[in-house]
Parts: C-alpha cells; sequence; structure tokens
C-alpha cells in the first residue's frame, strides 16, 4: 500500500530528489525548529480545548494556559530545538498570546464541534493500493447554515492572500473526504484561523473544482 499526504506531495513538487533521500531512502535528519514546536503547542492546547467542550465542560482561560504551559515544559528540549529568532521565552509568550485571543474571540465555544484531529483516508484507485491521508485539526457542523466546517489553525506570522486560499489543496482534499463520508451534496465551508492575525479566512469548493 501506498499511503501519501499533502505534505508529501508539496515535498515531491518542491523537490524530488529531496523527497527521494526523506521517504524513500530515509537518510535526511529533519531538524526540529521552535516554529514547528510551537505549532504543535498550541494545537495541543486547542485540541484539548475543544475536547472539554465536547464532554458539556467550558475551561478557563488560566485553565488552557496552564494546560499549554506544561506542554511547553514538559515537551520542550534546548538541545533538539533550533531558536533562529528571538528567544524560547519569546516563542512561549507568542503562543499564551494567541490562546489569549483565540479564548476571547470565540468563548463559549457554541459551534457544534463534531471531532478534532480527525483522521481522514481518500482511496486513489479500485485496489485501494494508493491512498492519501491526512488530520484535520478540528470538524463541526454549523446548524445554522448546516454546512460542514473544516478547521485548520496556523501559527505562521504571514497570512497569504484570498487568491491562494481559494487554491489551497489540503483542505480541498479534506473537503473531498468529508463528502465522500456525509454526501456529496452536502455544503462544506474551509476556515483558517491565522492565530498571529487574530482573524479566520473562509473558503469553498464546488463538487466541479473538488
Amino acid at each position: 500500500m501506498k499511503v501519501y499526504s499533502h505534505s508529501k506531495l508539496s515535498a515531491f513538487e518542491q523537490c524530488p530528489q529531496k523527497y527521494k533521500f526523506h521517504y524513500i531512502d530515509k537518510i535526511v535528519i529533519i531538524e526540529k525548529n521552535i516554529e514547528s514546536f510551537l505549532g504543535k503547542a498550541v494545537h495541543s492546547a486547542l485540541e484539548w480545548l475543544y475536547l472539554q467542550v465536547k464532554e458539556k465542560k467550558l475551561p478557563s482561560l488560566d485553565e488552557i494556559i496552564l494546560f499549554y504551559s506544561r506542554i511547553w515544559q514538559e515537551n520542550y528540549n534546548e538541545k533538539e530545538i533550533i531558536v533562529n529568532n528571538g528567544t524560547e521565552e519569546d516563542y512561549r509568550n507568542k503562543g499564551i498570546k494567541f490562546l489569549i485571543d483565540y479564548y476571547m474571540k470565540h468563548k463559549p465555544f457554541e459551534d457544534n464541534t463534531i471531532e478534532v484531529e480527525k483522521e481522514i483516508t481518500l482511496i486513489l484507485d479500485e485496489k485501494g493500493e494508493y491512498q492519501i491521508k491526512g488530520f484535520i485539526d478540528r470538524l463541526a457542523y454549523n446548524l445554522k447554515t448546516c454546512e460542514y466546517e473544516i478547521h485548520d489553525y496556523k501559527t505562521s506570522g504571514t497570512a497569504p492572500s484570498q487568491e491562494k486560499i481559494d487554491t489551497d489543496r489540503q483542505l480541498a482534499l479534506y473537503s473531498i473526504a468529508i463528502k465522500e463520508m456525509f454526501g456529496k451534496d452536502k455544503e462544506v465551508i474551509l476556515i483558517w484561523h491565522y492565530l498571529a492575525h487574530n482573524k479566520r479566512v473562509h473558503s469553498k469548493r464546488t463538487n466541479e473544482q473538488l
């Protein structure tokens, strides 16, 4: 079985030789950097938040910050993680700001979240030998608009243009998977949360585009 992902496809498009070294020969060592560590810590905190909400609990802002701080402290290793600009404390505080802004903007989180970190699989051939797998940060069903919402969190400092968002492949692939699960006639909206800018960006695809 050949299993691919959006990140694998992107790696091949950027440099087929690097893809070969990394995914086939497995001789490329991927260095850990503070940006990716920050992203994982923030994602973990938001995942925990929505799991609590699904259980009819509403954590306080202090509780989510404490959870994030514990994740950071337990997993940060200064010998393994590369910090190119700023300090470890700068990045840790940046994550705290992201969470405070998000919490204050979206509380009490009543958007009918269905799942967090939902795994999706797309079968690309009749025998099922070729597949694409991925994880949706958060899947919700909007009771007012009757749309499935695919939410994705971004911690990078830059936000792309709407034109680039409208051609994004990753969430479009996830959209195909959701339509296969719930029906091709269902409406799906793609939502990116650019946490550094405290804003949401939306996009949709027609079945023809998908």
